[in-house]
């Protein structure tokens, strides 16, 4: 009988190595090296065989010219769901394989299995390692979809599961998830890193070969990234996260990385008794509350991706309790914010070493784009000297090191939709007003060069 070997693979960037090593070469991650075992002398054969056969078939194929290369898309599949289909880029790429993350009840399986039961010209099956079929007969009920072509498979054997595929031929496959799948291939538990990587590669393999699309549903670990080896964020076309906060009703949908899109987009949905409701407009649903008269609230006109949407920005700024003083962003770079608290103090002469100061992106979203700088200073800015800001107001641009206002991107569609929504006055940076015909517009426009100018604007 052939001994198993054991090899040592870093959890983190899936670097191998032959003996435990404490620091990857490759990632510099500490204590990352995870223990597995490796197929014995019989079995390394016949990986050998099919190594070499498939080296054969690889040499039979011709070299191309690239401009010989015929150049079309490819068909995507619609998915009947506009967020979805905008994150993957305009609907979902036949043969490509999907690995769809998030936290324990955000609702990864109540987004994959609506969106399923909304596909009733596709035959899917559905392989659940989680739950039993009556658990999602349930949940299908609740969610008040019916599709005569989705097929249930209750079962953690991937053998197993490429036996019914051959035998019913479906159109699209669903993992749910992949940490519970196992193949007798490796001899570990399910979930271990030989078993996640293996059965992914198998799946890969099979989307490539067959054309059928699959979508992976995989768990997040404690530190907020997804579990199993980083080989399997590598391997596959397009990975998606399911953020937000259990005691929001917003969900975010954002793309961490895709091979037929964009990774800039994000759809918003809104948690139901029913299920998963989309948000075509946010901007609507992040402004309803009325913060007439308070300080410390900025709105401020950001993108993401291709869609425009007016966000709140929330600061409270009040004396260290303690001998050294809080810097706290939520849903904001808390390193920028250290940033533009310095540029506040040294080119306002605003005083806030020994200030607490929090910031908060309203609703729970997480936003990035810099034009943000300008209404996280006013917000900063209001609540230290406890003056609001005028009702009507918003504003966009970023905030450089020497104090100035820099221009930003698509401010034609921050304009339009701050005027939509009723805004009377914004501020935008000056030189974004050049080729900028303002006439057309209902909206008074401030343009500023400096942050002592805004700041002069909104609080006189």
């Amino acid at each position: 009988m052939a001994k198993d070997k054991i090899a040592y693979v870093c959890s983190n960037c899936g670097q191998e190595s032959p003996k435990w090593i404490g620091k990857c070469p490759a990632c510099g991650q500490w204590n990352t090296f995870k223990e597995i075992r490796v197929a014995g002398d019989t079995k390394q054969k016949a990986a050998t065989t099919a190594a070499a056969s498939a080296g054969h078939a690889l040499r039979t194929n011709k070299v191309l010219k690239l401009r010989d290369i015929s150049n079309h898309d490819d068909r995507r599949i619609d998915m009947h769901d506009e967020e979805l289909n905008r994150v993957l880029g305009g609907g979902l790429v036949p043969g490509s394989i999907v690995l769809l993350g998030g936290e324990p009840g955000i609702g990864k399986s109540t987004l994959t299995l609506q969106t399923m039961l909304r596909l009733p010209e596709k035959k899917i099956l559905y392989v659940s390692g989680e739950e039993s079929a009556h658990q999602l007969k349930m949940r299908a009920n609740r969610l008040g979809g019916e599709n005569e072509n989705f097929l249930i498979l209750c079962e953690n054997s991937l053998e197993a599961i490429f036996d019914h595929i051959k035998a019913e031929q479906p159109e699209l496959v669903v993992v749910d998830s992949i940490q519970t799948i196992m193949t007798e291939d490796v001899e570990s538990s399910a979930g271990s890193i030989a078993q996640v990587r293996e059965c992914a590669s198998s799946l890969l393999r099979f989307a490539k070969t067959s054309g059928v699309p699959v979508i992976l549903i995989g768990h997040i670990t404690k530190e907020g990234t997804l579990a199993g080896p980083k080989i399997l964020e590598h391997i596959v076309d397009t990975v998606i996260q399911f953020e937000g906060d259990q005691h929001y009703m917003y969900r975010i949908l954002r793309s961490m990385k895709n091979r037929f899109g964009s990774t800039s987009e994000l759809g918003i949905y809104e948690m139901q008794q029913n299920g998963l409701r989309q948000v075509s407009n946010p901007s609507e649903l992040l402004l309803t509350q009325d913060h007439d008269g308070l300080s410390g609230i900025a709105i401020s006109s950001a993108i993401e991706g291709v869609r425009p949407f007016l966000v709140e920005t929330q600061a409270l700024v009040s004396s260290a309790a303690y001998g050294t003083p809080q810097r706290s962003a939520t849903g904001f770079d808390q390193r920028r914010l250290n940033m533009l608290l310095a540029v506040l103090e040294k080119r306002v002469g605003f005083k806030l070493m020994q200030k607490d100061v929090f910031i908060n992106i309203a609703g729970g979203l997480r936003v990035t784009d810099l034009a943000m700088d300008l209404s996280v200073i006013a917000a900063v800015l209001s609540s230290n000297v406890d003056t609001p800001i005028e009702s009507g107001w918003c504003m966009a641009g970023e905030v450089g090191l020497s104090g100035e206002v820099r221009p930003v991107n698509r401010i034609e569609q921050r304009i339009a939709e701050a005027e939509k929504l009723g805004f009377t006055d914004m501020i935008i940076p000056k030189y974004n007003l050049i080729g900028l015909d303002s006439k057309k517009y209902h909206i008074s426009l401030h343009p500023v060069r400096k942050v002592e100018e805004a700041l002069r604007a909104l609080f006189g």
